[in-house]
């Protein structure tokens, strides 16, 4: 098919499984789907590709071995089932693999995991020392001390920030459709999108705003990482789960999906500066010049002489998100400096650049 023949080779992978394919249609887990997905993973694995599983599932897990009352407050309950069931769920993978003779680690993490350079870099390091001893790091957001606003929108995000963090050259969603449609999945008239590239229009306006029944996010959620992952020059397939052989046509370049193309590779600070618009710490209003100047041609840094606002507590190392005078985002990027010192150079010339060019990422959209 048209996309397969075009995907790219792969050397390092993020793959992540949705709860949809790990969980049957009863609600209970859906034990044989995981094991066929685990002999595919270890088969990639095997011919020498570095694998990173970001693994839904934990919620089912517990579901299906802890009963609640229905009067318990929803927030415990998740939590309840997250934290019971994510050692059910590591301790399946752990069998599968284990009899496969592959070591595995299991590594859960939150939003504020991501937010610090210094901690994101600890975490890179980890996963990377892991990777380098032929040990499978799978990866899941930490539901038991995560609410609300402190929760990736889902695992998608999750898989995306980690494909970033890693420099991974492909990322694959599995979920329990082919990819993106042209309509509602399950309308005969609804056809797969195979290819999305960066000139495409917008793709998101096929999408249904439906979720899944097991999981928190839906496809729009899934379109929107896929292309930031791309943007940032890591292939993308969104693929189904529930196929037999999905990995192996993978790896034959003859995979029924959504296929994603990358752009030109950009350097890892800008991949980890790309996820931070939750993380943001403060906000730099600058004025027309010093727009113009950071959108030009030419890559420039932001200097106090163009900022004419600065609003937010923040450290030297913090993300500050960057608006021009009529409060549109214009990018990220990374503070040298502090808030206090920042507001005091303010409009001056001949200072130090609060935010170095090396750690400035634009919108493309702006």
């Amino acid at each position: 098919m048209q996309n397969s023949q075009q995907m790219l080779e792969s050397k390092v992978l993020v793959i992540k499984i949705g709860s949809n394919v790990l969980t049957q249609s009863n609600g209970l887990p859906d034990l044989d789907r995981m094991k066929h997905l685990v002999n595919q993973i270890q088969g990639l694995i095997s011919a020498g590709k570095k694998v990173v599983l970001v693994s839904s599932g934990a919620v089912a897990f517990g579901r299906q071995s802890i009963p609640l009352p229905e009067k318990l407050n929803p927030v415990f309950k998740k939590q309840i089932w997250a934290s019971t069931g994510q050692i059910r769920l590591i301790n399946q993978y752990q069998q599968f693999f284990g009899s496969l003779n592959q070591h595995i680690a299991q590594i859960l993490v939150t939003k504020e995991d991501f937010r610090d350079r210094k901690h994101f870099l600890n975490m890179k390091n980890c996963i990377e020392a892991l990777l380098q001893q032929g040990i499978l790091p799978i990866i899941n957001e930490n539901d038991t001390v995560t609410i609300t606003e402190l929760m990736f929108t889902d695992n998608d995000e999750l898989a995306s920030l980690t494909a970033a963090m890693i420099n991974a050259d492909t990322l694959m969603l599995l979920t329990n459709v082919d990819g993106i449609y042209t309509g509602n999945p399950s309308d005969p008239g609804s056809e797969l999108v195979e290819k999305v590239v960066f000139s495409m229009p917008e793709v998101s306006n096929y999408i249904s705003a439906t979720k899944s029944s097991f999981g928190r996010g839906g496809m729009l959620t899934k379109y929107t990482m896929a292309k930031k992952s791309a943007d940032l020059g890591i292939q993308v397939i969104i693929a189904n789960g529930k196929r037999d052989g999905v990995l192996d046509e993978f790896t034959t370049k003859s995979l029924r999906c959504t296929w994603f193309e990358p752009q030109k590779v950009k350097h890892a600070p800008k991949k980890w500066l790309a996820h931070g618009a939750q993380y943001y710490k403060g906000e730099i209003t600058v004025n027309a010049g010093a727009k113009n100047s950071l959108t030009s041609s030419v890559i420039r840094s932001l200097l106090p002489v163009g900022i004419t606002k600065i609003e937010g507590d923040f450290s030297k190392g913090d993300i500050l998100l960057i608006r021009d005078e009529n409060g549109i985002k214009i990018g990220l990027g990374r503070a040298e400096y502090a808030s206090k010192p920042a507001l005091e150079r303010m409009g001056e010339k001949n200072q130090k650049p609060l935010i170095h060019y090396d750690y400035l990422y634009l919108f493309d959209h702006e």
